[in-house]
């Protein structure tokens, strides 16, 4: 579990959890199976059965100690250095809270944590205001994983003189309100002592009561059960998301706040293509991974996938900064068409991009778009020469087309019409390619233009990149270490990708810091023990979409 757990939630956690174990009823009672849940990632069905089925979504996070180790091997120094100084923080405010540290009092007995979020007591009309709002009605599972040093810690925090503790019966459980300064929270031990739950709201708490006496559970709700079985497919997982009904969860979350704007039934309908999602995250050699899968409704879905081979992202340099690459334009464009007929909003947004190019004589569907069918990327390039010097970048467009007679129509029309504002057009060599520019006057190539080959079109912004992209004679970006160790782990086949390299980033990043405003310390020292971030998305048939995200970390080693 993390330990960096923020003060001022301590102050809230440690003495409700503290008072709730009290009530096991004596060392007799632990030493009844004292060991319960682990609190590894396989808990999460076991703590579902204890969750009321109206829950709407819950979050599964596990503490078992290994798993959470993982994150050990990575950090810079300055990165180090800030985790030990949030711990040490939190150990200083939970000491002033009755002595309590995480190591020695909490981490021994506390088992995997569910939250679950409940629909919200829904706030009368009459009551509604701006600033009153429903509060989410949330239920914490926590499991207890060993029983005599929960008991340990119970004792501790009984002593405790700045809590007042009232015991209330219900169906033969007890029930613990706990007060201090603030509002009271309601919490009980259960099935057997392996669990304690809590809440801020008491018929919460009766609710997990009712559930474990026979009452549905989460575990047995239709959607939950299937993604609760199936899990996530992640190494050394560290926390898990369930959203059963996606659709039905925005529904109720609007329903229960009258301020909430209500979203119109078309968007309502796009909703429903998600039928339900798991999300999880996990720690491995490469770094902090997150995976989400969708189950979806294909007879709703209108925009068909199609996976990339992704040998776009051989046309890039090493040295890129960031990239977006993906396939079929066209297509998505289509699906945009389709859908705008039932969206108003959407139906005029389209129509007057329509009518905006068509007053310099292009055609958008046709002309713009239409030829974009096959593999595209969208990158920025490192360029300390030209236009773009400025700023340190400049940016790279590659299209994969089928209709190259088309794109070279558009290109010549453009050309014409930027020949009409007073800037030459010029043809020069890129190495062996013919490549077209845009130059300002004693500036330089603003766009440039040309063909790698027979179907791939290239525009950039500032002449050193499209010298970049067209005479690129040094290493590609896919073979490069940075993008195997950002992106290549992620699924294969898949749709495109998002890859960011955080080390060319913060060279952008600190060439606009000043003295004056620097980049904050704590930021930096995050920033820097970030090696990049890669996120692709794939569909492996009709009803079934999934998103993989690596957040790449540096290892200690590298300092």
């Amino acid at each position: 579990m993390p330990e960096n757990i923020p003060g001022n939630k301590s102050k809230f956690l440690i003495p409700a959890v503290g008072a709730a174990v009290v009530l096991i009823g004596g060392v007799a009672a632990y030493m009844y199976f004292l060991k319960g849940p682990s609190g590894d990632s396989s808990g999460a069905l076991a703590s579902a059965k204890v969750v009321p089925d109206d829950a709407i979504m819950a979050t599964y996070i596990t503490t078992d100690p290994q798993t959470w180790a993982k994150l050990e091997q990575f950090g810079t120094p300055e990165a180090q250095k800030l985790i030990s100084k949030g711990l040490a923080d939190f150990n200083k405010d939970a000491l002033a809270n009755g002595g309590i540290t995480y190591d020695k009092d909490l981490k021994p007995w506390l088992g995997g944590v569910m939250v679950a979020l409940l629909p919200p007591n829904p706030v009368k009309p009459a009551q509604a205001t701006p600033q009153k709002t429903p509060e989410p009605n949330v239920l914490m599972v926590v499991g207890i994983k060993d029983k005599v040093a929960a008991l340990n810690f119970a004792t501790k925090v009984k002593s405790s003189k700045e809590l007042q503790n009232k015991e209330i019966d219900y169906k033969g459980e007890k029930i613990t309100e706990t007060k201090g300064k603030g509002a009271p929270t309601y919490s009980a031990v259960l099935n057997n002592n392996n669990y304690l739950v809590f809440s801020p709201n008491k018929a919460t708490v009766e609710q997990a009561i009712d559930t474990l006496k026979g009452e549905p559970s989460f575990a047995n709700k239709k959607g939950a059960s299937e993604i609760l079985g199936k899990g996530i497919d992640l190494k050394n997982t560290v926390a898990q998301v369930y959203v059963p009904d996606y659709a039905g969860m925005v529904e109720q979350l609007l329903k229960s706040n009258p301020q909430a704007t209500q979203l119109p039934p078309q968007t309502l309908a796009q909703l429903k293509q998600v039928k339900s999602m798991i999300a999880g995250v996990g720690i491995d050699d490469a770094g902090v991974r997150m995976k989400a899968v969708a189950s979806l409704d294909s007879q709703l879905v209108k925009y068909q996938y199609e996976p990339s081979d992704s040998k776009v992202v051989n046309q890039f340099p090493a040295d890129t900064i960031a990239l977006i690459s993906g396939k079929g334009i066209s297509r998505w464009w289509t699906a945009v068409n389709e859908q705008s007929k039932d969206y108003p909003e959407l139906n005029q947004a389209v129509q007057q991009a329509r009518t905006q190019l068509k007053t310099i004589n292009l055609d958008l569907d046709k002309e713009v778009l239409g030829w974009m069918d096959g593999e595209f990327g969208f990158a920025a390039i490192p360029a300390n020469q030209g236009l773009t010097a400025s700023v340190g970048f400049g940016g790279a467009f590659v299209f994969d087309t089928s209709d190259r007679k088309t794109a070279e129509a558009t290109l010549g029309k453009l050309d014409e019409l930027v020949k009409k504002q007073n800037v030459n057009i010029a043809k020069r060599k890129a190495g062996d390619k013919d490549i077209t520019e845009w130059q300002v006057p004693q500036q330089g190539a603003l766009i440039s233009h040309g063909w790698l080959d027979q179907d791939t079109l290239f525009l950039a912004i500032g002449g050193p990149v499209a010298d970049a992209i067209a005479a690129n004679k040094s290493q590609t970006l896919d073979s490069s270490n940075s993008f195997k160790a950002i992106a290549g782990s992620l699924q294969k086949p898949n749709g495109g990708y998002f890859y960011l390299d955080m080390d060319k980033t913060m060279t952008i990043v600190n060439k606009f810091a000043t003295p004056a405003q620097p980049l904050p310390a704590e930021a930096s020292a995050i920033l820097n023990s970030i090696r990049g971030l890669g996120v692709t998305a794939s569909s492996p048939d009709k009803s079934t979409s999934q998103m993989e995200m690596l957040l790449a970390l540096k290892p200690k080693a590298d300092k």
